[in-house]
């Protein structure tokens, strides 16, 4: 199928996780969809689960730490679908709940802003020469409510600090701002998403956390958007946050 939409989302490494969740998502939408992740073979049996459920997928091994690795993948797109539609920039972590500023280590906040700002930058500036190949490419940086100043809950003025992450998290929606307004000229919409507390791990859900598959939503949502949809936002379920 030559006109089926092409998208790749980073992160996937568990099948409860939301990386998983999205490309679902996504295949049962009609994409292709390539999964990436630095686990070789964990990477493999999450691909051949969606191909046995009877999704369109792939598998790439991307480290988004790595210019190598990541130039690398984007060569493979390039030879194999010669485009790409939709980037999701789902991979990220170093949650420290009750981290604060005084008390955090320097290796821990240089480890969550090289995952969680400088990995998605890095995927962004490989695949965006692809993604103008689309008449519709969209870039989704998942993001959350720690990076936000309005969320009371989990946010940058929430009692309980994630420093390094809530910081980390802030700088990406920022980037998210300055690269829709470059991208716009191209026709790429660049959106950050917040999925809410969601239930990847066992247990959360009985800590009020939310199904996997409604936080995944949001972030199809954002992979989806028509051409007069927004960029440069930031949202969660179809509805800007303010931040």
């Amino acid at each position: 199928m030559e006109n089926q939409q092409i998208a790749l989302v980073t992160g996937v490494s568990r099948k409860m996780g939301l990386g998983y969740e999205t490309a679902k998502q996504l295949a049962e939408a009609g994409y292709r969809v390539i999964i990436s992740a630095r686990d070789v073979d964990q990477l493999s049996d999450l691909s051949n689960q969606l191909r046995k459920e009877g999704h369109n997928t792939s598998a790439l091994t991307i480290d988004i730490l790595s210019d190598e690795s990541v130039n690398y993948a984007a060569k493979e797109v390039a030879e194999k679908w010669h485009r790409l539609d939709v980037l999701i920039n789902n991979a990220g972590g170093f949650y420290d709940q009750g981290g604060l500023p005084m008390e955090q280590s320097f290796d821990f906040v240089h480890k969550a802003f090289e995952t969680n700002l400088f990995g998605a930058w890095r995927m962004i500036k490989a695949f965006v020469p692809l993604l103008e190949k689309s008449d519709n490419g969209r870039i989704v940086n998942v993001s959350s409510g720690a990076g936000a100043f309005s969320d009371i809950a989990f946010g940058l003025i929430a009692k309980g600090d994630t420093t390094a992450y809530g910081l980390s998290k802030l700088a990406l929606n920022g980037l998210t701002v300055k690269l829709a307004a470059e991208l716009k000229s191209k026709g790429i919409k660049v959106n950050a998403v917040c999925p809410g507390f969601t239930a990847t791990y066992p247990g959360t859900a009985e800590w009020g956390a939310r199904p996997v598959e409604e936080g995944a939503k949001s972030v199809v949502w954002a992979a989806t958007l028509p051409k007069e949809g927004p960029t440069g936002g930031f949202y969660r379920d179809g509805k800007k946050l303010p931040w």
